[in-house]
């Protein structure tokens, strides 16, 4: 008897009453009194408008700082063990080092290698040796630094509170930025386009700065300078790093604006350590290389706490404290490319979708009532259905929709009717064999099962495939196309089952409407 049981029939309706429940949001006019999990569909920079960023990681520059710190170690290994070199000189290749004596270059050797994993070196003529990485290391640390990159630029985008921003690598060295619903990205571009790289050195105020363009400072000092151009003498090396920071927040003081900060255990300790020895130096804050602020020390500081003085305004404090707050950057980003999309052009995108969508699903639905009379409007519920339960898992999966979206929404309209044509066909070769109406009906759904798994796994693997190794909209119409699909096989056996179930057992015919 063709029959479905009742838990059948209660899960079938309430996954579709779930369905309706996610969707609602999504015709609901104000939206901001919405709980957050119960929100509409996103909208992706495409339909809202928005700005799009396309950002370079300088790796180079990354290289060429770590083989700067690796000449450093080198030149200590080699004091430390007495060993006479030529020359010492690094770039973004490598470190290289001259030593002439061959039993003093075969001793330096097995100590160059425990610099860091992945080193490597090569012996050269001349006695020269070349430190460098390996090819698995160095890829390694680039992409490292790409993900570190990755994370910093996401919370630095997060607290300027932009929502559904797009994060994410493209290729091997760059960083695509989406904002959609913002309309001028300059001021984004320069919160990301600062390193935010902080750290504490001691002012040397015996050093002149003439000696130090000289270069008579010898590898312990170097030379910075202020936001107006001011010299300074500075330790090469930082007293205290910005790594120890855990927190920044603007601030007033006596009337000013500035920046307080708070160290962890261990970058407190050592600023308390620098301010009890250095009482009456001067401390220079660095942020990028630049000297910002240089405060005579006046008394010690155990609290691990402090404050950034200098000619600092309102929103330049806050704008500090949220670069310290998210963390430096590992690379500098260089912004390659830059599209903004007007908010009136996204209105226009989503209209020509709605018509699209209307256009097809009109056609769709024409074709199956002219094909199979009743069973095609029928279907024409189940089509409506299935947009249903799509809007409401895309909701549900807090999804970002995109024009590519919209065009996965509309193939998918296309879609669903294709298990029941296969359904509906079936039903008639059983009934020209001479199987009664209930019987027919039983062996279109059961029979046709195979074929339409078949026809929507493959469909399934592509979009998976677009998913995995597409971007941005390729990605936006992978899982419309995916979704689509899973609520297209549910709407098209499932309810559509149901409903010409309920038909049956009302109208007892003895001739199927097809």
């Amino acid at each position: 008897m063709y029959k479905l049981s009742r838990s059948r029939v209660i899960t079938i309706l309430a996954i579709c009453l779930v369905g309706v429940f996610f969707a609602v949001p999504n015709v609901v006019s104000n939206k901001d009194m919405l709980p957050s999990w119960w929100q509409p569909v996103n909208l992706g920079l495409d339909l809202q408008g928005g700005s799009n960023l396309l950002l370079e990681v300088k790796l180079d520059d990354v290289l060429k700082e770590r083989m700067s710190t690796n000449e450093d170690s080198v030149r200590q290994i080699l004091r430390e063990n007495r060993i006479r070199y030529k020359s010492l000189t690094s770039n973004e290749n490598g470190v290289k080092v001259v030593i002439e004596n061959a039993g003093a270059r075969n001793k330096a050797i097995p100590l160059f290698r425990k610099l860091d994993d992945g080193i490597v070196v090569d012996e050269g003529s001349d006695g020269a040796l070349l430190i460098h990485y390996s090819d698995v290391a160095l890829n390694q640390l680039k992409a490292r630094v790409v993900e570190q990159s990755i994370e910093i630029v996401r919370r630095r985008i997060d607290e300027l509170g932009t929502k559904e921003p797009l994060i994410q690598s493209q290729g091997a060295d760059r960083i695509v930025v989406q904002l959609p619903g913002l309309q001028n990205p300059e001021y984004v571009k320069e919160l990301l386009g600062k390193t935010a790289k902080m750290s504490f050195h001691l002012v040397d105020s015996t050093a002149k700065a003439g000696d130090a363009k000289r270069g008579k400072l010898g590898g312990k000092y170097k030379l910075a300078y202020g936001e107006m151009g001011e010299p300074y003498v500075i330790t090469r090396k930082p007293v205290v790093g910005g790594e120890n920071l855990v927190d920044a927040q603007p601030s007033f003081q006596e009337g000013q604006a500035v920046v307080s900060f708070k160290f962890n255990t261990q970058g407190g300790k050592k600023f308390g350590e620098v301010t009890k020895n250095n009482i009456g130096e001067r401390l220079a804050i660095v942020l990028d290389n630049e000297v910002i602020s240089a405060p005579v020390i006046q008394s010690a500081i155990m609290g691990g706490s402090g404050v950034i003085t200098g000619n600092f305004t309102v929103e330049s404090a806050n704008d500090l404290a949220l670069l310290l707050r998210s963390g430096a950057l590992p690379a500098p980003l260089e912004v390659l490319e830059e599209r903004t999309v007007g908010a009136g052009l996204g209105a226009d995108s989503i209209k020509d979708g709605v018509i699209a969508s209307c256009v097809g699903l009109a056609a769709v639905v024409l074709f199956m009532v002219a094909a199979y009379g009743l069973f095609g409007i029928f279907t024409t519920v189940a089509v409506f259905m299935n947009l249903i339960l799509m809007l409401g898992v895309l909701s549900l999966m807090g999804a970002t929709l995109t024009l590519p979206g919209i065009a996965g929404i509309i193939l998918t309209i296309g879609m669903a009717v294709d298990a029941n044509v296969l359904i509906f066909e079936r039903m008639r070769e059983e009934v020209k064999n001479g199987r009664s109406t209930r019987d027919a009906a039983d062996a279109g759904f059961t029979e046709a099962w195979a074929t339409i798994v078949d026809s929507n796994l493959t469909t399934l693997v592509a979009a998976f495939v677009l998913f995995y190794f597409g971007t941005g909209p390729v990605r936006g119409f992978a899982v419309t196309l995916a979704v689509g699909i899973a609520t297209s096989m549910f709407t098209s056996v499932t309810v559509t089952r149901l409903i010409i179930t309920a038909w049956l057992m009302k109208y007892k015919p003895t001739k199927l409407p097809i």
